[in-house]
């Protein structure tokens, strides 16, 4: 409202691996804004990582699922590499692991197309220690937290946008 009429707005999203050539950037485009334009900001904006074109309306969902989300990933990183801690493995080692734990999960999903509880379920063998260890996290709703987390950050930034 306050750019001179007939501006071209595109608006972005990046997280903080993009520092890394290994981010999420949703961007979405004015009406002044058109395909060309679209497609260069891709273009600048791929070598980033992952770069998609999305509705206006997904911008703060982006910002509550992966802006705030690397945090959340940090934060499961920490507590996967502590369990090794207090399990007896050394931390510097653990926390590479762990790293490393996340970096292989998050490429097969990238890269097979499957979806995540497909993937989860290859894991688990009947009685095996992978389904007792996602009975625990069940226990302390993982999933229901995080769905929230994103939901609380979302939300946020609807409200930062409003002010």
């Amino acid at each position: 409202q306050l750019l001179p009429a007939g501006t071209k707005v595109l608006r972005l999203m990046p997280n903080l691996p993009c520092v890394v050539q290994a981010g999420a950037i949703v961007f979405a485009r004015g009406s002044r804004a058109s395909d060309e334009d679209a497609a260069l900001l891709q273009s600048l904006l791929v070598s980033c990582g992952l770069c998609e074109e999305v509705p206006e309306s997904y911008i703060n969902i982006h910002t509550g699922l992966s802006g705030s989300g690397v945090a959340y990933v940090y934060l499961f990183a920490e507590a996967l590499a502590e369990g090794a801690v207090k399990m007896g493995m050394p931390g510097g080692l653990a926390s590479r692991i762990a790293a490393q734990t996340l970096l292989g999960a998050a490429k097969m999903m990238l890269e097979t197309g499957e979806h995540p509880a497909k993937l989860r379920g290859d894991v688990c063998t009947p009685g095996g220690t992978t389904i007792h260890a996602l009975h625990q996290l069940e226990k302390g709703a993982l999933r229901a937290t995080v769905m929230n987390a994103v939901e609380a950050a979302t939300e946020r930034a609807c409200d930062m946008g409003e002010d």
